[in-house]
């Protein structure tokens, strides 16, 4: 189990733009585990190479019980659109609501170097989405539209139960 250190908000890594991966081998595949069990020990649901300090377009996202790895995703398409609450490992205190599309597709390779087409919707687009942003140097607190207080965000999980 390795689980690393989280990068915060403003390191300059979470700002520039990730080198795609050349080739996957025993270093790539460690990286897909560090960042599963950062993710893990962190209780978030996605976390990206950069969040560790790692400058390689690799991440990975909860789906259910399953952990897609994304090795070199790419956006194939988009669509729709919904606002909604995100918050990010790497900015702890700061949640907000930020628009995303509803839907995704993606392409992307797994630890065995194997390319997949991917799509999702709702709060799976947006965590891909989300991870894929900061493989491109984007952070989630240029897109927030409104951030929320610690007694909205009370309330909304208060009315989830």
């Amino acid at each position: 189990m390795a689980i690393k250190q989280v990068v915060f908000n403003p390191a300059k890594i979470l700002t520039q733009k990730t080198k795609e991966v050349e080739v996957i081998n025993e270093e790539i595949i460690q990286l897909l585990d560090d960042l599963y069990d950062t993710m893990v020990e962190h209780d978030g649901v996605g976390i990206a190479a950069p969040q560790i300090n790692v400058g390689l377009r690799v991440a990975i996202v909860e789906l259910g019980e399953d952990i897609l790895e994304m090795i070199n995703p790419t956006v194939i398409e988009t669509r729709g659109e919904e606002e909604d609450v995100e918050g990010c490992l790497s900015f702890p205190d700061l949640f907000g609501m930020v628009k995303r599309p509803t839907y995704v597709k993606i392409e992307a390779a797994d630890r065995e170097g194997r390319v997949y087409e991917l799509e999702a919707e709702d709060f799976e687009a947006r965590a891909i989405l989300h991870e894929i942003d900061h493989l491109d140097g984007v952070l989630f607190d240029s897109k927030i539209t409104r951030i929320l207080t610690e007694a909205e965000l009370e309330e909304m999980y208060a009315e989830e139960e």
